[in-house]
Protein backbone atom coordinates (compact mmCIF):
# COMPACT_ATOMS: atom_id res chain seq x y z
CA UNK A 1 0.00 0.00 0.00
CA UNK A 2 3.03 2.25 0.63
CA UNK A 3 4.23 1.87 -2.99
CA UNK A 4 0.89 2.41 -4.18
CA UNK A 5 0.69 5.61 -2.25
CA UNK A 6 4.41 7.22 -2.80
CA UNK A 7 3.51 6.32 -7.01
CA UNK A 8 0.05 8.83 -6.60
CA UNK A 9 2.31 11.27 -5.27
CA UNK A 10 4.81 11.31 -7.55
CA UNK A 11 2.27 11.42 -10.25
CA UNK A 12 0.40 14.68 -8.79
CA UNK A 13 3.92 16.40 -8.23
CA UNK A 14 4.40 15.63 -11.33
CA UNK A 15 0.44 17.60 -12.90
CA UNK A 16 1.07 20.24 -9.94
CA UNK A 17 4.09 21.25 -11.37
CA UNK A 18 2.95 21.69 -14.98
CA UNK A 19 0.00 23.22 -13.65
CA UNK A 20 1.83 25.60 -11.67
CA UNK A 21 4.16 26.85 -14.96
CA UNK A 22 1.10 27.12 -17.11
CA UNK A 23 -0.99 29.07 -14.55
CA UNK A 24 1.65 31.28 -13.45
CA UNK A 25 2.07 32.42 -16.81
CA UNK A 26 -1.29 33.37 -17.70
CA UNK A 27 -2.01 34.85 -14.54
CA UNK A 28 0.67 37.68 -15.55
CA UNK A 29 -1.01 38.28 -18.97
CA UNK A 30 -4.52 38.42 -17.45
CA UNK A 31 -3.42 40.57 -14.65
CA UNK A 32 -1.96 43.15 -16.92
CA UNK A 33 -5.20 42.76 -19.26
CA UNK A 34 -7.47 43.34 -16.46
CA UNK A 35 -5.62 46.48 -15.52
CA UNK A 36 -5.68 47.75 -19.22
CA UNK A 37 -9.42 46.93 -19.77
CA UNK A 38 -10.18 47.87 -16.57
CA UNK A 39 -12.22 44.82 -16.07
CA UNK A 40 -13.32 43.87 -12.16
CA UNK A 41 -14.08 39.95 -13.95
CA UNK A 42 -10.62 39.81 -15.13
CA UNK A 43 -8.96 41.20 -12.25
CA UNK A 44 -10.87 38.97 -9.70
CA UNK A 45 -9.82 35.72 -12.17
CA UNK A 46 -5.88 37.03 -12.40
CA UNK A 47 -6.44 37.37 -8.16
CA UNK A 48 -8.20 33.90 -8.43
CA UNK A 49 -5.04 32.58 -10.57
CA UNK A 50 -2.52 34.05 -7.81
CA UNK A 51 -3.90 32.14 -5.57
CA UNK A 52 -4.13 29.36 -7.97
CA UNK A 53 -0.50 29.51 -8.56
CA UNK A 54 0.51 29.90 -4.50
CA UNK A 55 -1.87 27.23 -4.08
CA UNK A 56 -0.46 25.23 -6.47
CA UNK A 57 3.30 25.87 -5.01
CA UNK A 58 2.29 24.83 -1.39
CA UNK A 59 0.54 21.90 -2.80
CA UNK A 60 3.95 21.13 -4.54
CA UNK A 61 6.16 21.63 -1.47
CA UNK A 62 3.56 19.62 0.90
CA UNK A 63 3.83 16.42 -1.36
CA UNK A 64 7.55 17.19 -1.19
CA UNK A 65 8.06 17.35 2.42
CA UNK A 66 5.34 14.87 2.99
CA UNK A 67 7.86 12.29 2.07
CA UNK A 68 10.30 13.17 4.26
CA UNK A 69 11.20 9.68 6.90
CA UNK A 70 9.60 9.30 10.21
CA UNK A 71 11.86 9.93 13.26
CA UNK A 72 11.31 10.16 17.00
CA UNK A 73 10.26 13.33 16.93
CA UNK A 74 7.26 12.69 14.55
CA UNK A 75 6.47 8.77 14.62
CA UNK A 76 4.03 9.20 11.19
CA UNK A 77 7.04 11.38 9.20
CA UNK A 78 5.63 14.84 8.13
CA UNK A 79 2.42 13.48 6.09
CA UNK A 80 0.28 15.93 7.43
CA UNK A 81 1.80 18.48 5.36
CA UNK A 82 -0.60 17.92 2.61
CA UNK A 83 -3.82 18.69 4.83
CA UNK A 84 -2.36 21.36 6.42
CA UNK A 85 -1.59 22.65 2.75
CA UNK A 86 -5.44 21.78 1.78
CA UNK A 87 -6.75 23.57 4.83
CA UNK A 88 -4.61 26.95 3.35
CA UNK A 89 -5.51 26.72 0.48
CA UNK A 90 -9.45 26.71 0.98
CA UNK A 91 -8.67 29.63 3.57
CA UNK A 92 -7.52 31.17 0.62
CA UNK A 93 -10.24 30.54 -1.56
CA UNK A 94 -12.92 32.35 1.24
CA UNK A 95 -10.79 34.94 1.38
CA UNK A 96 -10.67 36.02 -1.99
CA UNK A 97 -14.64 35.32 -2.69
CA UNK A 98 -14.82 37.93 0.36
CA UNK A 99 -12.39 40.07 -1.41
CA UNK A 100 -14.20 39.91 -4.84
CA UNK A 101 -17.80 40.48 -3.13
CA UNK A 102 -16.41 43.79 -1.44
CA UNK A 103 -14.85 45.19 -5.09
CA UNK A 104 -18.37 43.93 -6.67
CA UNK A 105 -20.25 46.30 -4.04
CA UNK A 106 -18.83 49.20 -4.80
CA UNK A 107 -18.54 48.84 -8.55
CA UNK A 108 -22.44 48.01 -8.94
CA UNK A 109 -23.12 51.16 -7.45
CA UNK A 110 -20.21 53.23 -10.32
CA UNK A 111 -20.40 50.54 -13.09
CA UNK A 112 -16.76 51.64 -14.47
CA UNK A 113 -16.03 51.61 -18.17
CA UNK A 114 -14.46 48.45 -19.39
CA UNK A 115 -12.74 47.60 -22.81
CA UNK A 116 -14.77 45.19 -23.69
CA UNK A 117 -13.03 43.25 -26.93
CA UNK A 118 -9.96 43.27 -24.85
CA UNK A 119 -12.05 41.69 -21.78
CA UNK A 120 -13.55 38.77 -24.10
CA UNK A 121 -9.92 38.15 -25.76
CA UNK A 122 -8.23 37.55 -22.55
CA UNK A 123 -10.90 35.97 -20.74
CA UNK A 124 -11.39 33.33 -23.76
CA UNK A 125 -7.59 32.39 -23.82
CA UNK A 126 -8.21 32.45 -19.69
CA UNK A 127 -10.56 29.43 -20.15
CA UNK A 128 -9.12 27.45 -22.90
CA UNK A 129 -5.92 27.59 -20.14
CA UNK A 130 -7.69 26.64 -17.05
CA UNK A 131 -9.49 23.62 -19.27
CA UNK A 132 -6.04 22.86 -19.84
CA UNK A 133 -4.64 22.50 -16.42
CA UNK A 134 -8.34 20.74 -15.33
CA UNK A 135 -7.76 18.66 -17.99
CA UNK A 136 -4.18 17.88 -17.22
CA UNK A 137 -4.99 17.26 -13.43
CA UNK A 138 -8.04 15.00 -13.85
CA UNK A 139 -5.79 12.77 -16.56
CA UNK A 140 -2.59 12.65 -14.35
CA UNK A 141 -3.51 13.15 -10.48
CA UNK A 142 -5.66 11.99 -7.32
CA UNK A 143 -8.01 15.12 -7.44
CA UNK A 144 -10.88 12.37 -6.27
CA UNK A 145 -9.07 11.59 -2.71
CA UNK A 146 -6.49 13.32 -2.07
CA UNK A 147 -7.28 16.32 -0.05
CA UNK A 148 -4.59 18.38 -1.00
CA UNK A 149 -5.03 17.77 -4.73
CA UNK A 150 -8.56 18.07 -4.61
CA UNK A 151 -7.73 22.12 -3.26
CA UNK A 152 -5.53 22.56 -5.86
CA UNK A 153 -8.41 21.29 -8.73
CA UNK A 154 -11.45 23.21 -6.98
CA UNK A 155 -8.45 26.06 -7.59
CA UNK A 156 -8.10 25.81 -11.22
CA UNK A 157 -12.35 24.89 -11.47
CA UNK A 158 -13.64 27.67 -9.70
CA UNK A 159 -10.81 30.08 -12.09
CA UNK A 160 -12.34 28.32 -15.22
CA UNK A 161 -15.93 29.32 -13.95
CA UNK A 162 -14.51 33.04 -13.45
CA UNK A 163 -13.27 33.04 -16.96
CA UNK A 164 -16.88 32.08 -18.35
CA UNK A 165 -18.46 34.70 -16.31
CA UNK A 166 -15.51 37.13 -17.60
CA UNK A 167 -16.76 36.21 -21.00
CA UNK A 168 -20.10 36.31 -20.62
CA UNK A 169 -20.05 39.75 -18.93
CA UNK A 170 -18.08 41.17 -21.96
CA UNK A 171 -20.73 39.71 -24.15
CA UNK A 172 -23.69 41.45 -22.16
CA UNK A 173 -22.12 45.01 -22.33
CA UNK A 174 -21.20 45.04 -25.82
CA UNK A 175 -24.77 43.54 -27.11
CA UNK A 176 -26.66 44.96 -24.23
CA UNK A 177 -24.29 47.89 -22.85
CA UNK A 178 -25.08 46.25 -19.25
CA UNK A 179 -22.21 47.66 -17.43
CA UNK A 180 -23.26 46.13 -13.96
CA UNK A 181 -22.81 42.32 -15.78
CA UNK A 182 -19.16 42.63 -14.85
CA UNK A 183 -19.31 43.47 -11.06
CA UNK A 184 -22.24 40.46 -11.38
CA UNK A 185 -20.16 38.08 -13.01
CA UNK A 186 -17.47 38.91 -9.76
CA UNK A 187 -20.11 38.14 -7.75
CA UNK A 188 -21.24 35.02 -9.14
CA UNK A 189 -17.87 33.36 -9.23
CA UNK A 190 -17.44 34.55 -5.55
CA UNK A 191 -20.16 32.37 -4.31
CA UNK A 192 -19.24 29.48 -6.23
CA UNK A 193 -15.43 30.21 -4.70
CA UNK A 194 -16.63 30.65 -1.29
CA UNK A 195 -18.56 27.23 -1.77
CA UNK A 196 -15.24 25.40 -3.03
CA UNK A 197 -13.51 27.15 -0.41
CA UNK A 198 -15.70 26.04 2.66
CA UNK A 199 -16.12 21.90 1.07
CA UNK A 200 -12.28 22.23 1.36
CA UNK A 201 -11.59 23.61 4.48
CA UNK A 202 -13.97 22.10 6.39
CA UNK A 203 -13.18 18.10 5.10
CA UNK A 204 -9.45 18.89 5.77
CA UNK A 205 -10.73 20.06 9.51
CA UNK A 206 -12.45 16.97 9.63
CA UNK A 207 -9.07 15.36 9.25
CA UNK A 208 -6.80 17.40 11.07
CA UNK A 209 -9.86 16.69 14.17
CA UNK A 210 -9.10 12.92 13.21
CA UNK A 211 -12.46 12.25 12.65
CA UNK A 212 -13.57 9.28 10.82
CA UNK A 213 -13.10 9.46 6.87
CA UNK A 214 -15.67 9.94 4.67
CA UNK A 215 -14.96 6.55 2.91
CA UNK A 216 -15.20 4.00 6.14
CA UNK A 217 -18.25 3.13 8.26
CA UNK A 218 -17.47 2.26 11.75
CA UNK A 219 -20.70 -0.24 11.73
CA UNK A 220 -18.92 -1.89 8.50
CA UNK A 221 -15.63 -2.23 10.26
CA UNK A 222 -16.69 -3.67 13.73
CA UNK A 223 -18.45 -6.34 11.63
CA UNK A 224 -15.57 -7.34 9.72
CA UNK A 225 -13.64 -7.32 12.88
CA UNK A 226 -16.08 -9.94 14.52
CA UNK A 227 -16.70 -11.80 11.63
CA UNK A 228 -13.16 -13.84 12.82
CA UNK A 229 -15.23 -16.21 15.29
CA UNK A 230 -11.90 -15.93 17.69
CA UNK A 231 -13.15 -12.79 18.31
CA UNK A 232 -15.64 -12.04 21.71
CA UNK A 233 -15.79 -8.28 21.40
CA UNK A 234 -14.32 -5.26 20.15
CA UNK A 235 -13.41 -2.14 22.35
CA UNK A 236 -11.72 1.25 22.48
CA UNK A 237 -11.82 2.00 18.57
CA UNK A 238 -10.60 4.78 16.64
CA UNK A 239 -10.25 5.03 13.43
CA UNK A 240 -8.76 8.13 11.54
CA UNK A 241 -6.76 9.84 8.30
CA UNK A 242 -3.06 10.49 8.99
CA UNK A 243 -3.19 11.97 5.31
CA UNK A 244 -5.53 11.39 1.96
CA UNK A 245 -5.03 7.95 1.46
CA UNK A 246 -3.84 6.83 4.61
CA UNK A 247 -7.04 5.43 7.15
CA UNK A 248 -5.48 4.50 10.49
CA UNK A 249 -7.45 2.15 13.16
CA UNK A 250 -6.88 1.25 16.32
CA UNK A 251 -9.04 -1.07 18.91
CA UNK A 252 -8.52 -4.04 21.52
CA UNK A 253 -10.08 -6.97 21.15
CA UNK A 254 -11.38 -9.38 23.77
CA UNK A 255 -9.81 -13.31 22.58
CA UNK A 256 -9.82 -16.67 24.53
CA UNK A 257 -7.34 -16.88 27.36
CA UNK A 258 -5.73 -19.80 25.72
CA UNK A 259 -5.01 -18.76 22.18
CA UNK A 260 -1.48 -19.02 21.68
CA UNK A 261 0.47 -16.13 20.16
CA UNK A 262 0.85 -17.91 16.61
CA UNK A 263 -3.00 -18.16 16.81
CA UNK A 264 -3.29 -14.82 17.12
CA UNK A 265 -0.36 -13.83 14.71
CA UNK A 266 -2.57 -15.75 12.21
CA UNK A 267 -6.08 -13.68 13.49
CA UNK A 268 -4.46 -10.84 13.15
CA UNK A 269 -3.37 -11.22 9.41
CA UNK A 270 -6.60 -12.50 8.65
CA UNK A 271 -8.21 -8.92 9.90
CA UNK A 272 -5.46 -7.01 8.45
CA UNK A 273 -6.41 -7.89 5.26
CA UNK A 274 -10.03 -8.25 5.58
CA UNK A 275 -10.15 -4.33 6.70
CA UNK A 276 -7.45 -3.11 3.68
CA UNK A 277 -10.86 -3.81 1.84
CA UNK A 278 -12.58 -1.74 3.67
CA UNK A 279 -10.22 1.43 3.20
CA UNK A 280 -8.15 0.88 5.95
CA UNK A 281 -4.42 0.75 5.70
CA UNK A 282 -2.65 0.71 8.82
CA UNK A 283 -4.11 -1.01 11.49
CA UNK A 284 -2.96 -1.73 15.19
CA UNK A 285 -4.97 -4.18 17.43
CA UNK A 286 -4.30 -4.79 21.63
CA UNK A 287 -5.53 -8.52 21.99
CA UNK A 288 -6.94 -9.18 25.34
CA UNK A 289 -9.13 -11.51 27.41
CA UNK A 290 -12.02 -11.10 29.40
CA UNK A 291 -10.05 -10.71 32.27
CA UNK A 292 -8.80 -7.51 31.22
CA UNK A 293 -10.34 -4.44 32.83
CA UNK A 294 -12.30 -2.61 29.94
CA UNK A 295 -15.53 -1.12 28.91
CA UNK A 296 -18.45 -2.17 26.93
CA UNK A 297 -18.95 0.55 24.92
CA UNK A 298 -17.16 0.48 21.05
CA UNK A 299 -15.81 3.66 21.33
CA UNK A 300 -12.80 5.10 23.62
CA UNK A 301 -14.42 5.94 27.06
CA UNK A 302 -11.46 6.88 28.84
CA UNK A 303 -11.52 10.60 29.54
CA UNK A 304 -8.31 12.78 29.93
CA UNK A 305 -7.09 13.29 33.33
CA UNK A 306 -5.23 16.33 34.84
CA UNK A 307 -1.47 16.13 34.64
CA UNK A 308 -0.48 13.78 37.29
CA UNK A 309 3.49 13.48 38.04
CA UNK A 310 2.07 9.81 40.29
CA UNK A 311 -0.51 9.15 38.57
CA UNK A 312 -0.69 5.59 35.94
CA UNK A 313 -2.95 5.61 33.14
CA UNK A 314 -5.16 2.48 32.25
CA UNK A 315 -6.66 1.88 29.11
Amino acid sequence: MADNHDHTNSANKKVLLISFFIITIYMIVEAIGGYLTNSLALLSDAGHMLSDAVSLGIALLAFTFSERAANASKTYGYKRFEILAAVLNGVTLILIALFIFYEAIERFANPPEVATSGMLIISSIGLGVNILVAWIMMRGSDTQDNLNMRGAFLHVISDMLGSVGAIIAALLIIFFDWGWADPLASVIVAVLVLRSGYSVTKASLHVLMEGTPQNVNIDEIVKTIELEKEILSVHDLHIWSITSGLNTLSCHVVVEEQMTIAESEKLLHKIEHNLEHKNIQHVTIQLETAAHKHDNSILCTVKAKAPDAHAHHNH
